[in-house]
């Protein structure tokens, strides 16, 4: 059964901005994987900002926005060997996603030059 659904689009220059001003951002918002791979990609802004709409597109979907937490570090956008992104939680997102049994946990991310979106559907 669903139980959420969320979506976000930004603009990949306000994302870019921010990382290109100091780390801070970037290590705060996201986990070492995630810049890792963001950082081998030829569009790194697009796919920086890809990740970003995903972490909010996830809070939207909970119907709990901030309320849950606001380390964005600990919602990780990871990839398969293919590519395919998927989402993995940590600290209190993974705790509140075994608390409310949220069993699986869809995420699609789409980036053009200018704009990124992500969409993220909660199954129970």
């Amino acid at each position: 059964m669903i139980v959420g659904i969320g979506i976000d689009m930004i603009e990949v220059d306000r994302v870019q901005a921010k990382i290109d001003r100091n780390d801070a951002f970037r290590n705060s918002v996201f986990s070492k994987e995630e810049i890792d791979w963001c950082e081998k990609q030829a569009n790194k802004g697009e796919n920086y900002a890809a990740r970003f709409a995903a972490k909010e597109a996830f809070l939207k979907a909970t119907g709990r926005g901030l309320l849950l937490g606001i380390e964005l570090s600990n919602i990780e956008i990871v990839n398969d060997a293919a590519g395919k992104p998927s989402l993995r939680l940590n600290g209190v997102f993974r705790e509140e996603a075994q608390k409310c049994n949220w069993n699986r946990i869809h995420v699609t991310l789409s980036h053009l030059k200018a704009t990124a979106c992500a969409v993220v559907i909660i199954e129970q």
